[in-house]
């Protein structure tokens, strides 16, 4: 008999755990049989064969209609070929020099037959699949019902080297020999939820007697996989709460105040809430941890600002992190424009009641460099804004007070400590993470379920609005030809137009600066890129404007340069388009820019073209969002567009991205290790289910904060927490 624990190799022989272990990375018997099914056919009812797609690796369950046998053309041996059905749809099964299999594939049979979808003159096939035949008269013969699972046949995610019927073998196996399962909910939990226990439900997801039987099953462990998840985020946010810091009492200062009274427009309602939620926790003696989440053109920066702009007032001083250097000098650029005399504290005409905003990059020059760091060792830089170059040891301050994070997930768990460790005295300082990507509620309780969670709705007043359209270049010509027109007109009244392509396009390798962009090399079609894109517009379509690139890898004054000329609309070097990469993405405010072209927009994702599109609209004129595009009506990638254009809501289109991938390649971007944990979890369907577990987790959590009673819990948090998320926890 054997436990969850147990490697796979002592229960179902050396030679099968080495195969499992290298087509599915599974282990131990838990691995094993937490490889769930995907799907179950039931005896008599046939798989759709109509759903399957050219490529896609599948398991099937269907009727052999014809058999017929042929010698090959051109060398010796023979083709046998079996036609199977669902009733609709056909496929055909191919077999080279396999005549006896005959005997066996008769027409009227019913089995299993796994492989890869290929076509061959029009007609989709699977070429050498692997077949289990189910025996005949299987309805009538209970012990024959029993070999393949009961009434229900369990169709598991395989490769071609394990089929799902290899795999249902050694589940077979693995639940003969199960005993003494150790369950990481205790009976409170599970009667409170009205829920089996684990062994129960692994006998029944592998080998259930009916549809309830799986579906009860597949509740319990849907509701372990949340709960397991947010007792960790439960840990993490307890011991969160007992880390030093130091109070920052805001908003009676006179530098916040003065920046209120010279704001030219009204906060937003959601504005002046999120800023009272912070000021709230700033006021406290153990360290905040707050993500403040918005859509494109919300208005999360002033938020921020506001926020530093009181820590400074109480004696600290705040450092804004951004991912890119382009983004770091915009946010200074609009910060020092917002501030005016307030941030030249010390200079001729500054404000006595303002501080000093520190840029630092880098790619500075020594000396900028060193006159930077002396006013912020000095405390006369009360905001500090950069990007990886404030983590280095050579920057010190006076008294942090306030981490601000841009685009956390841009940021690895050691970046962020890093520059938390830079606060005195033994305490932290308050963290506060911004993020422009729109996140469903479920996946923010899923994600950054340790962080408390502000969402500005609303917009501010003046934003124009965005028409977004998706344009076939091989479909429409006419409207390619239109929408150059549209940016000569754009720019004969003064706006800016951006046109966004994938690539750089040089021979110089993958952008290593920015880490977001690549050349034009390499096999598969040809990618638009900026350099060739920027030649063909400034000789053709847009002859006479002036046309002007900007990507990662130009020099940091020669991208502020760019930025500078493009925002400027009365410089005599003004730029009238701007051919960029993704370097544009976040952060980048040109009011006068109306117009955004999207060359190869398939080749982005929904929240990056939506970030993208955030670039326009900006001031008070209407502006337009043009997706290029080569794919085709009804393929998925032109979906994806018509989906964008279709709404300009980013929480909408959060969830639309969901539709076309699975939250957890969302999740796995977010936050690593967090992927191979949800299995049966969808965090958008299962709202419901990761509420309660997460009411259930902060319950046993405040509890038993060390969990020493549970000692199944433990185990189950520690196959879920990885040694780099255990990192993360510590440092937090």
């Amino acid at each position: 008999m054997s436990g969850l624990s147990a490697p796979l190799s002592s229960v179902v022989g050396g030679k099968t755990a080495k195969a499992l272990e290298k087509a599915l990375g599974l282990r131990t018997v838990d691995d094993l049989l937490r490889h769930y099914p995907r799907r179950y056919a039931e005896r008599g009812t046939l798989t759709d064969l109509a759903m399957l797609e050219e490529g896609e690796s599948v398991t099937v369950l269907a009727e052999i209609e014809q058999v017929t046998s042929r010698p090959m053309q051109q060398r010796r041996g023979s083709i046998l070929e079996a036609v199977v059905t669902d009733g609709k749809g056909r496929l055909s099964l191919t077999f080279f020099n396999q005549k006896w299999r005959e005997h066996e594939l008769r027409p009227g049979r019913r089995g299993l037959f796994a492989g890869q979808i290929s076509s061959f003159r029009g007609k989709r096939q699977l070429a050498h699949p692997q077949c289990l035949l189910l025996p005949d008269g299987v309805d009538d013969d209970p012990a024959a019902i029993e070999e393949f699972a009961g009434a229900l046949i369990p169709v598991y995610p395989a490769t071609a080297a394990v089929t799902s019927w290899h795999l249902a073998g050694s589940i077979r196996v693995a639940l003969d020999t199960l005993a003494d399962v150790e369950d990481p909910l205790s009976d409170d939990v599970r009667t409170a939820e009205g829920i089996i226990g684990l062994e129960q439900a692994l006998r029944q997801v592998h080998r259930p007697t009916d549809a309830q039987s799986w579906r009860e099953a597949q509740a319990r462990l849907r509701f372990e996989e949340a709960f397991v998840l947010q007792v960790v985020l439960a840990q993490r946010r307890a011991q969160m709460a007992l880390l030093p810091a130091t109070a920052r009492i805001t908003g009676s200062g006179p530098l916040q105040a003065a920046f209120d009274r010279q704001l030219p427009f009204e906060l937003t309602g959601g504005q002046v809430e999120v800023g009272a939620e912070i000021a709230a926790d700033l006021a406290g003696t153990h360290p905040m941890h707050r993500l403040v989440q918005g859509d494109v053109g919300s208005g999360k920066t002033i938020v921020a600002l506001r926020a530093m702009l009181g820590v400074v007032d109480a004696g600290g001083q705040a450092a804004m992190l951004a991912p890119t250097e382009v983004l770091a000098v915009q946010h200074h650029r609009s910060m020092t424009a917002m501030l005016g005399p307030l941030a030249q504290r010390g200079m001729l005409g500054g404000d006595v009641d303002g501080t000093k905003v520190a840029l630092l990059t880098g790619s500075q020059r020594t000396a900028t460099r060193r006159r930077q760091l002396l006013d912020v060792i000095s405390g006369d830089a009360g905001i500090v804004i950069g990007t990886h170059a404030l983590i280095q040891d050579a920057v010190e301050f006076r008294d942090l007070g306030l981490v601000v994070i841009d685009e956390q997930h841009r940021f690895g768990v050691e970046q962020r400590a890093a520059l938390a460790a830079k606060a005195r005295g033994g305490t932290r300082p308050h963290v506060l993470v911004m993020t422009a990507t729109p996140i469903p509620r479920t996946i923010a309780m899923t994600v950054f379920g340790d962080l408390d969670i502000s969402t500005l709705t609303e917009l501010p007043a003046g934003r124009s609005p965005i028409a977004t359209h998706v344009v076939a270049v091989l479909e429409q010509p006419g409207h390619v030809e239109r929408a150059w027109e549209r940016v000569r007109e754009a720019a004969a009244a003064g706006h800016r137009i951006y046109v966004v392509c994938p690539r750089i396009g040089d021979t110089g390798g993958p952008d290593a600066a920015e880490g977001d962009e690549g050349d034009d090399t390499g096999d598969g079609p040809a990618v638009a890129s900026v350099i060739a894109v920027a030649e063909r517009l400034a000789s053709t379509d847009l002859s006479g404007l002036r046309v002007e690139v900007l990507h990662g890898r130009m020099t940091a004054e020669a991208k502020d340069d760019c930025l500078r000329r493009f925002t400027d609309v009365d410089a005599a070097d003004g730029i009238d388009v701007l051919v960029s990469t993704t370097v544009i993405e976040v952060g980048v405010d040109v009011p006068a820019a109306t117009i955004m072209i999207i060359i190869d927009a398939d080749r982005f994702g929904i929240s990056q073209l939506h970030q993208l599109r955030g670039r326009v609209g900006r001031g008070a004129f209407p502006s337009l969002c043009l997706l290029f595009t080569e794919m085709p009506k009804g393929s998925p990638a032109r979906e994806r567009l018509e989906a964008v254009a279709s709404t300009t809501d980013g929480f909408e289109l959060s969830r639309k991205d969901l539709e076309f991938r699975r939250e957890g390649d969302v999740l796995g971007s977010m936050q690593s290790g967090r992927r191979s944990s949800l299995r049966l979890l969808e965090v958008v369907r299962d709202e419901a289910v990761i509420e309660r577990a997460r009411a259930a987790a902060m319950a046993v959590v405040e509890q038993d904060p060390s969990l020493v009673s549970q000692p199944a819990l433990l185990s189950a948090i520690a196959a879920l927490v990885h040694d780099d998320q255990a990192d993360f926890m510590e440092k937090a």
